[in-house]
């Protein structure tokens, strides 16, 4: 829920996941037939939790810094996860009414893994 406003978090994350595959189709090849359902998976979590951070129910920055260091300790690069951040924020300022402050929060935690994957100067 969104200021009263039901929010389906799949159809959000299925575009997401289409926009982050034409950027990055290696992924797929890579991840195999598991890519796609993962993608969206962890797309609605964050999603969800950027919402609750909106509504003042969670923190997006502590549970996006635990996705980060459990992608990280995989092997995933992190500069993918900041990038499928910086498309939710996209896909919600297109995709839903008075979504901007989520938009706001994604974008933020985007930045934020981008800092924290910047190798040291």
């Amino acid at each position: 829920m969104l200021g009263g406003r039901r929010i389906a978090l799949a159809p959000l994350a299925e575009e997401i996941a289409d926009r982050y595959f034409a950027e990055f189709p290696e992924d797929i090849e890579r991840y195999g037939d598991a890519a796609r359902a993962w993608e969206v998976h962890d797309t609605c979590h964050c999603l969800h939790w950027a919402i609750l951070d909106a509504e003042g129910y969670a923190s997006l920055e502590k549970e996006v810094t635990w996705l980060r260091d459990v992608l990280g300790a995989r092997g995933f690069p992190l500069e993918k996860l900041a990038r499928n951040l910086a498309l939710a924020a996209a896909v919600v300022e297109e995709r839903v009414p008075d979504g901007v402050l989520v938009a706001g929060r994604l974008h933020a935690a985007s930045a934020s893994v981008r800092v924290s994957s910047d190798p040291p100067a």
